[in-house]
């Protein structure tokens, strides 16, 4: 079974200016390759492989020019080679859109570093060892176990912090937990993040006073660098204390848009924790047209902040960790239409409508309680596995 874990690290001065040295290289390679398959498919001539493209870097390019690409990690340059072939090959394949050029303010570029040797990738309680950048304290302390057998990781960058992810082998094991008979329908929305069958309401952390407040600074920073943009335009200043200035606003702006993730995640994790830790036999959730939601211009930004998606992945985990089955009904399965008392469908629900009264036997309940119920009773789902 393999496990992966994210920790935050602390990096000395000279491994700073080898990640970045690396991370630098690995965006410079995989956009050489991207306009390298353009220019080829523009020629007329067939399509350029990452082996082949990787032979001309190596034996042609980097002797020609660009020589310190040497400088950096040959497995890290290559893997960047490898994630630009397979993002068209998933082009090609109709599932994502044309590959793009990777920029630096996007912080979306990471170092791989596979293991060669024996000792790399050498785990201790409080430090952990990187091919090529040596040993890297964890901020964490005990967070990767030393068990485990590390067989590759990557190391990234976002909004000044550095963070390592490294992919274990470790064995499959399942807890030993004595479940209840019940299980536990759950419904998701936007009102509330989270309602149990049981009237267990989680709430929808968007709209705490934290959260608020750093979405109002997060506003004020984009207008702020928003309107840096827009001087230098008008005035054609490209000097370099207008470039430094900017540089410290996108930099407040991503660690703002860090911190709200981070809370986000947080309170998602949190509720899988308390959904799981009731120890139902099984768990029933919904399957939301998420991708549909996220076009209507008026629920979007809402749907999109809600994570679901994060939430199904996480509780996908943790009930096959405790050995609990993990249900999942149809999207056309009318949860919140149907009567959980008597049956009865409705044929209109609007969404204003917040308690659901019974037209049939005159039941008045909560809407998301009435649709985890309903959840709860389904007898046609499929269940969820890895």
């Amino acid at each position: 079974m393999k496990k992966a874990f994210f920790v935050e690290i602390r990096p000395t001065e000279a491994q700073k200016k080898k990640i970045h040295q690396t991370i630098g290289t690995c965006r410079y390679v995989y956009n050489l390759y991207v306009a390298k398959v353009k220019e080829q498919y523009e020629a007329g001539g067939h399509f350029l492989t990452g082996f082949t493209f990787s032979k001309w870097l190596n034996n042609v390019h980097t002797k020609q020019t660009d020589f310190w690409i040497k400088e950096t990690s040959s497995k890290a340059t290559k893997q960047a080679i490898m994630n630009g072939e397979r993002a068209f090959r998933e082009f090609f394949a109709g599932k994502n859109g044309y590959p793009r050029f990777k920029r630096k303010s996007k912080q979306d570029v990471k170092c791989y570093f596979p293991k060669n040797n024996p000792t790399d990738w050498t785990v201790e309680r409080h430090r952990v060892k990187i091919p090529t950048l040596g040993w890297m304290r964890l901020k964490e302390y005990g967070y990767i176990p030393k068990h485990v057998t590390v067989t590759s990781g990557t190391v990234s960058f976002r909004a000044g912090r550095y963070y390592v992810s490294v992919l274990c082998e470790a064995e499959q094991s399942v807890k030993t937990v004595e479940l209840k008979e019940k299980g536990l329908g759950v419904d998701l929305g936007l009102a509330s993040f989270a309602v149990t069958d049981e009237e267990i309401f989680y709430g929808n952390v968007n709209k705490t006073k934290t959260i608020k407040k750093l979405e109002k600074a997060l506003r004020r920073e984009q207008r702020s660098l928003s309107r840096k943009y827009e001087n230098i335009k008008k005035r054609g200043d490209k000097s370099a204390t207008k470039r430094a200035n900017i540089d410290k606003n996108v930099y407040r702006v991503q660690r703002l848009y860090q911190r709200l993730v981070a809370i986000r995640a947080e309170y998602v994790k949190s509720v899988v924790h308390d959904l799981v830790k009731a120890k139902p036999n099984y768990i029933t959730i919904e399957d939301l047209n998420i991708k549909g939601m996220l076009k209507n211009r008026h629920l979007s930004k809402a749907v999109a902040s809600q994570c679901f998606y994060l939430f199904n992945v996480w509780l996908l985990a943790k009930c096959q960790e405790h050995g609990i089955e993990l249900r999942q009904v149809n999207r056309f399965y009318p949860s919140s239409k149907k009567c959980a008392g008597c049956g009865h469908i409705k044929s209109r629900l609007k969404i204003s409508e917040r308690v659901y009264y019974c037209e049939a036997c005159g039941r008045a309940a909560d809407r998301d309680v009435n649709a985890a119920m309903n959840l709860l009773q389904a007898t046609v789902y499929k269940v969820l596995t890895a």
